[in-house]
């Protein structure tokens, strides 16, 4: 027995998730049905916009048989898209690790911790101790096959087999794993997701064959892509200390001032010096051998420099109001909408871009709650949606000043997209966006512009309806004097030329 009584023990990053795999989504059996498909959906998705090619995924869910006690079945899921794909040395790392990164980028992307599949893939592991298989392949090439194990403790893949495939050649990746499930109480909110996703990905084709034979289909109203995100610095409003000892760790740069001005975006050599002579810090100085004291006077410094210039948005990629037309109208069918890109703004030192948009109408009826939908760099968000920012904010605008009696009794439905390289969100679940002044202010804007021209619209639409009215009403009677003065006089005036008059 160890005479410590604290005993420090070290685990790897698959470890870390399997002991914590709550964090991650993977709750209950319920939970983890549906963010196994969200995560394979989103891995095919990325896969696809950076080969640059239209996303077609397929995901195919298999009900295998009863699991235990508490009603779960073991499932088995494959995906299939046609995205950039891996070479054969690529495949037991991409699926059979949990990466722990030591290249400190921001970029916008979707995903919760950046893991892709393998969390998944992991799960399915942990609740069946069944293998997983891959198959994937690069253009041209013949695709290669692995059956794979994670090492939990170790972090590492373990190959049980591996062999070509020639009758498939890429590009192509499947994935196929066994995991522990219930479908049927995970069945609506993995529909009202791919719907959703087809909402913002208007130029994917997604099929999703579900365990009773159900077929959902979204196809693609385009071909037309929304321009990858670029990878940025990062900016110096957006660091805390832990982040900015790390970028020292990782930088070539030999004095502090060469640092400044290669580590952050948009901080020239000027604004290096002007940081600097504010921390009190020389700047010929090797940032490797920074005291912790120079270290905070640094990062104090970052802090209450008020000159920086504001982050790049041009590393955005904001979907446009063409597309999330597009998007919404394939898979909602209004007779109304209209969709607004706000200006890029800042949250906590990292660029975003609010796009908005209102539906009305056609097929859209009235739920008796808020129809809001809400989007993070092209990802649904499903849960919590009355704490989000977006809901707070339709709540307080008073939209019969646009012509409507309630959000509640009219057949409208809102949508909020925000895409940034930091999503503000509140929990660690991110589920819901935080309430900041920066993202509610753009999103009213955009709310209420897009509200401006739905009531454009509805007055001229009552018109319409006010003057076919006024017309069938003259037209009646129109019609009665005429057959009365046809009787006096044997000859009927000419009723259609006085009622063109009024249409005019």
């Amino acid at each position: 027995m160890s005479n410590n009584i604290f005993e420090i023990e070290r685990i790897s990053a698959s470890d870390f998730f399997y002991r914590n795999r709550s964090l991650a989504g993977f709750d209950n059996p319920v939970k983890a049905t549906y963010t196994i498909v969200r995560e394979l959906v989103e891995n095919a998705l990325d896969a696809c916009e950076l080969a640059g090619r239209p996303p077609k995924i397929m995901v195919v869910l298999r009900e295998e048989g009863p699991s235990g006690g508490d009603g779960s079945s073991v499932y088995r899921i494959r995906v299939i898209d046609n995205g950039i794909g891996l070479s054969e040395e690529e495949i037991p790392e991409a699926f059979g690790s949990v990466f722990a990164s030591s290249k400190y980028r921001l970029v916008q992307s979707r995903g919760t911790f950046g893991l892709g599949g393998t969390m998944a893939i992991l799960y399915g592991q942990i609740t069946t101790n069944k293998p997983f298989r891959v198959v994937s392949a690069k253009d041209g090439r013949l695709a290669h096959e692995f059956v794979m194990k994670i090492d939990i403790e170790n972090n590492r893949p373990v190959i049980i087999s591996e062999r070509r495939v020639s009758s498939v050649k890429g590009p192509l990746t499947l994935v196929e794993f066994w995991f522990e499930g219930k479908y049927r109480r995970a069945r609506r909110k993995i529909v009202e997701y791919l719907q959703q996703t087809a909402m913002v990905t208007p130029y994917a084709d997604l099929l999703f064959i579900d365990p009773d034979g159900m077929v959902f289909l979204f196809t693609r109203s385009t071909d037309e892509m929304p321009p990858p995100p670029r990878e940025a610095k990062f900016h110096p409003k957006g660091v805390d200390m832990e982040l900015l000892r790390r970028l020292i760790k990782s930088t070539r740069s030999r004095t502090l001032l060469g640092f400044l001005s290669s580590s952050f975006q948009r901080v020239g050599r000027k604004t290096a010096r002007e940081v600097l002579k504010l921390a009190g810090l020389p700047e010929d100085a090797n940032p490797k051998s920074l005291s912790d004291e120079d270290l905070s006077k640094l990062f104090s410094a970052l802090r209450t420099y008020d000159r920086f210039l504001p982050p790049d948005a041009s590393v955005l990629s904001p979907l446009g109001p063409r597309l999330f037309e597009a998007g919404i109208s394939k898979e909602l069918h209004p007779e109304f909408i209209k969709a607004v890109q706000r200006t890029p703004s800042v949250v906590e030192g990292h660029p975003f871009i609010v796009e908005t948009a209102i539906a009305y109408g056609g097929e859209i009826r009235p739920q008796g709650e808020v129809q809001l939908y809400r989007f993070a760099n092209r990802i649904p968000l499903l849960y919590d949606v009355s704490s989000d920012v977006s809901y707070l904010v339709a709540k307080r605008i008073d939209w019969t000043n646009y012509g409507l009696k309630s959000l509640e009794e009219e057949p409208i439905a809102l949508f909020v997209h925000i895409v940034s390289t930091k999503i503000p969100f509140k929990t660690v679940g991110k589920e819901y966006i935080a309430n900041k002044p920066e993202v509610a202010r753009e999103i009213e804007l955009g709310l209420r512009e897009c509200a401006r021209a739905l009531k454009a619209y509805l007055f001229r639409k009552r018109r319409a309806e006010m003057l076919r009215m006024r017309y069938e009403i003259m037209r009646r009677y129109y019609e009665l004097i005429a057959e009365i003065v046809e009787e006096l006089t044997g000859e009927r005036p000419p009723v259609e030329n006085l009622l063109g008059k009024i249409r005019r």
